[in-house]
């Protein structure tokens, strides 16, 4: 069976149903997909190339549909196994390839576990990866109790290289791809665990790249949580390797989960989705009938939490977590994991707990012992930090908390003290739900909404699923339980959006990076390409196999634009060319005002403003607030718009939707960049002083209806000139344009007449054909295309900067540059060959690479010394003439923007002090980053300095590669590079 034409070699999907490959649905085929029973569902696909012909044994191994196992098992296991790790498994022993689906704590370790069982039986060896260093040394240790034979490979520690097992990031393979490593000449699988860490806008391109680059011999698991297009990734994968796929898919909890929601500020849980995934309407009425008497009692609470939940450690909040965490404790509900967006909130909610105790004296004895046993890794000077004294007291009373922020050695014991139940509740942030299997008997959310770096908003259901996931121990808990702390501002629907929304699709976030294009032209046998990576790229994929889709839609509006009416179409249509003619100019002035020191005056709240985002018009909203981006990334405008309520469907935050007849919207505040204002309005209506209940936000809705009804020919807008008194000539050129067509259009036989029908007729007409116009260009305007020029604009900037000559071939400064992946290897290589380096000793060289670390912002004020003054000064300005230089190239870059990005000395003082043999302890009082950050940094830095030192060693440059390597020396002591418990 093939697809569309276009794309013959694209594989055939067992999913479709046809009579070779059907779909097989172990067991419970039957079975209601929410019903919960004793037995266990999944589902079984299979993509497989055109043309593809089985040569497997169908009595042994069954057939590609229906896949068996029959023979001796590799591994053995303590317990039975579910349908979906015993087709996982039989997909295995027919050496082919596995996406695995499922919860996190359903199982889908024990199928890694047997394809590394079965490479140690057939003396093959296997590379397991995960997305972060933590999760590869807990791996490791996990490993190593079973195989022994288990290696480990992370940027900053080697363990046993030459194991049949090797444990690693996915960034070391990466590289081992690019130089063509020996040791994938000998190995059978690559286990990629958290492959839905692809989507991570930073790093998701190493996965991509290393699935590219895998010899097709090489087989490999996928392990990854719920997905909602599982389908489509393995049939990439079948697509690239030419090998067929399996995916194997579960949304099978084995401990069902009881979703409770505590209102903030009240008290009592009120059960909102029971064990069999069924919403609880009448119960989240109750709770909201809670906060009224809660309003009544309090007078008005004056938003003391409401609307944050529970953010910050606001007293009632904490209060609130206190009560929560009590109360679990009396009902024997821990352990517990409370979940919260904010590190410093996570050690809030730990030190208010001080009155509990959740330990025997037993308990507390093993506790202190562990803990003084884990710091002998440590330097008798850094037992005494604070960090670690302040930690015991709590952890002896079963508290803990767990963030990315804290001491390593902090982190490891708390995840160990948890694993023996010797922590009954534990602080974390989210990337607790990471990895390892540690589950819990309860889990609290402490918000229902996190900052991701643009907005507040609300959790997606994919994170929750991930959260909640560990809630519920197997074998242990009948159920799991999760709390979900809200306030009154939750509206019904987003919450069950976040409860039992579609875990979100897999999405690429493909791109071009320097230091890829550079390995690619560097690799002498060339059959992988630039080219090639992105016409093989998960994200061309994805936009081919929506063409069509595409195509569906066109046909569809051509038959719409056919059927609709075209009688006096020449009048209409003169005085619509009339109409789009304003709006083109308005859209050219408004893009002049909407410089922020011309418009910010005029946006007060309650101003009416249209917003428009490309094609699309929101309608009228009104303004509530005007807010500065930080680092200088423009202003945000939160605007109530009205909202099409069948929109927040598997989104976490609401969709505007211009107000449709018939249909009951709602009013939401929508943040609204400034130049998506498309019409200044002359009116302001007023707002309510509290827009939390939905009332209060309708009757706003209401005030708008009203007016755009006492206006038929539109709000009146504000004039430039008159209203505003801008004298800019441009504008004002403008304005007198606009005013010239609008007396034309008023004296229009159309105009005065109004004929609706005919008007809305053609309007809609010109509108479809637009969209026809637009889904055209789309389809003629492959993603393809666009990276090919991106590329070409990429390799003009590489020739400009030395990297490559006009051939394309890789010169001296290409070849360092092709070392590096930790920091931004254009600007860096650019400091080796200026010269900036040569002039600094070994702990200057050390400060001014901490510039390249990603890590956390500080927010206090950078005073640097002079010795280091000088050097970043060189530092940004380099980096401003490289910048600049893209820019020139054609590429899409903010030359400030890209500065600050790229150069962040918030460390340079604290690892310049390091590398002189300041102690920790002093080192700490130096800045407000947390102390776990900071040595999470400085290990980064070691492993970028190693690359530099290696690039230095590639164009022979001895005195730059004896200095990169003096200063990782001088990083490598106490407390920053102290063992992993786990190794």
């Amino acid at each position: 069976m093939e697809m569309e034409n276009e794309q013959k070699e694209s594989p055939s999907l067992g999913k479709r149903r046809e009579p070779e490959l059907p779909v097989t649905v172990p067991d419970t085929a039957s079975k209601p997909k929410r019903a919960r029973s004793a037995e266990r569902t999944c589902v079984h696909e299979v993509a497989v190339p055109s043309g593809y012909v089985s040569s497997k044994d169908s009595e042994l191994h069954g057939t590609l549909s229906n896949p068996l196992h029959k023979g001796p098992m590799a591994k053995s296991y303590p317990f039975t196994l579910d349908p979906f790790q015993q087709v996982s498994i039989a997909c295995l022993e027919r050496n082919e390839s596995v996406l695995v689906s499922a919860h996190t704590s359903a199982g889908k370790t024990a199928v890694a576990e047997y394809a590394i069982a079965m490479s140690f039986r057939d003396r093959q060896r296997v590379i397991y990866t995960s997305p972060l260093k933590a999760l590869s040394n807990q791996k490791y240790r996990e490993l190593s109790q079973e195989f022994t034979d288990v290696g480990l490979m992370t940027g900053d520690v080697t363990l046993s290289p030459n194991a049949t097992c090797l444990v690693m990031t996915t960034e070391i393979l990466r590289g081992m791809l690019y130089r063509g490593s020996e040791v994938l000449k000998e190995v059978a699988w690559v286990i990629f665990d958290e492959i839905h860490y692809m989507k991570d806008r930073e790093r998701g391109v190493v996965w991509e790249e290393s699935i590219i680059f895998l010899p097709p011999a090489i087989k490999m698991v996928f392990l990854s949580a719920t997905m909602s297009n599982a389908t489509e990734f393995a049939e990439w994968i079948c697509n690239i390797h030419k090998q067929p796929c399996h995916v194997v898919y579960t949304d099978f909890r084995p401990t069902p989960l009881q979703h409770y929601a505590f209102p903030i500020g009240g008290s009592g849980l009120y059960l909102v989705v029971d064990e069999n995934e069924q919403f609880r309407e009448d119960n989240f009425l109750k709770l909201h009938d809670t906060f009224g008497k809660q309003n009544s009692a309090d007078g008005r609470r004056g938003g003391k939490s409401g609307g944050r939940g529970g953010r910050g450690g606001n007293t009632s909040g904490g209060s609130d977590i206190y009560k929560i965490v009590k109360m679990i404790m009396e009902r024997k509900f821990q352990p517990v994991i409370i979940f919260s967006f904010s590190r410093r909130e996570c050690e809030q909610h730990a030190m208010s707990m001080s009155k509990l105790d959740f330990n025997t004296p037993e308990e507390k004895e093993t506790v202190e012992q562990v803990f003084r046993n884990a710091m002998l890794c440590l330097n008798e000077e850094d037992r005494c930090l604070p960090a670690i004294e302040l930690m015991l007291p709590l952890l002896q009373r079963g508290i803990a908390v767990h963030h990315s922020g804290l001491l390593p050695v902090i982190k490891e014991l708390v995840e160990l003290l948890f694993q023996e139940g010797l922590v009954k509740a534990l602080f974390a942030t989210e990337t607790f739900a990471m990895g390892l299997n540690m589950p819990a008997k309860t889990v609290v959310f402490t918000a229902v909404k996190k900052w991701d770096g643009d907005s507040h908003r609300y959790i997606g259901s994919g994170e929750y699923i991930q959260m909640s996931g560990r809630a519920g121990r197997r074998g242990k808990d009948e159920r799991g339980i999760c709390i979900i702390m809200i306030d009154e501002q939750m509206e019904m629907n987003n919450l069950k959006d976040m409860v039992l929304g579609k875990p979100a699709p897999l999405v690429s976030t493909f791109r071009l990076s320097y230091y890829s294009i550079l390995n690619l032209m560097s690799r002498a046998e060339g059959q992988f390409t630039a080219e090639h990576v992105i016409r093989n790229s998960f994200h061309q994929f994805q936009y081919e196999k929506a063409l069509p889709d595409i195509k569906k839609r066109v046909s569809k509006l051509e038959q719409e634009v056919n059927l609709l009416d075209a009688s006096g179409e020449a009048e209409v249509s003169e005085y619509h060319k009339l109409k789009l003619e304003i709006a083109q100019l308005e859209k050219k002035m408004m893009a002049k005002i909407i410089r922020p020191e011309i418009i910010l005056y005029f946006l007060v709240p309650g101003r009416l403003v249209k917003i428009r985002e490309g094609g699309t018009d929101w309608g009228w909203g009104v303004v509530v607030n005007v807010v500065k981006k930080p680092s200088g990334g423009g202003y945000i405008v939160d605007t109530l718009l009205h909202c099409s309520p069948c929109s927040t469907e598997n989104n976490s935050r609401p969709k505007p939707c211009p107000p449709r007849p018939g249909e009951k919207g709602e009013m939401h505040v929508v943040p609204v960049q400034l130049p998506l204002i498309s019409t200044l309005g002359k009116l302001r209506v007023s707002i309510p002083s509290d827009l939390r209940p939905l009332e209060a936000r309708q009757s706003v809705l209401l005030a708008v209806q009203e007016l755009v009804n006492r206006f038929p020919g539109g709000l009146p807008k504000l004039n430039p000139v008159k209203d505003m008194d801008v004298r800019d000539s441009e504008i004002v050129e403008l304005v007198n344009q606009i005013e010239e067509i609008e007396k034309k259009m008023f004296a229009h036989p159309m105009h005065k007449r109004q004929d609706v029908d005919q008007i809305k007729c053609f309007e809609r007409k010109a509108e479809v054909n637009h969209e026809i116009q637009q889904l055209r260009t789309k389809m003629r305007d492959s993603q393809l295309q666009k990276f090919r020029e991106e590329l070409k604009n990429r390799s003009r900037v590489l020739k400009k900067l030395g990297h490559i000559d006009g051939d394309g071939v890789v010169q001296l400064k290409g070849r360092a540059a092709c070392l590096v992946d930790t920091g931004d290897e254009l600007l860096v290589t650019e400091l080796m060959f200026n010269g900036t380096f040569n002039d600094l000793d070994h702990h200057q060289v050390a400060a001014l690479a901490s510039c390249f670390i990603p890590g956390d912002k500080s927010n206090e004020q950078i005073q640097l010394r002079t010795e280091l003054a000088r050097p970043l000064q060189q530092l940004q300005d380099s980096a401003r003439r490289i910048a600049e230089i893209q820019h020139e190239c054609k590429l899409d870059i903010n030359v400030d923007e890209y500065v600050e990005s790229t150069v962040r000395p918030y460390l340079m003082d604290v690892i310049y002090s390091w590398s002189k043999g300041v102690n920790f302890a002093d080192i700490i009082q130096m800045t407000d980053i947390f102390e776990g950050s900071i040595i999470r940094s400085a290990r980064r830095l070691d492993e970028f300095l190693n690359q530099l030192r290696a690039a230095a060693n590639a164009v022979g440059e001895a005195d730059l590669e004896k200095k990169f390597a003096a200063a990782s020396e001088s990083l490598r002591r106490g407390i920053m590079f102290a063992n992993s418990l786990y190794l």
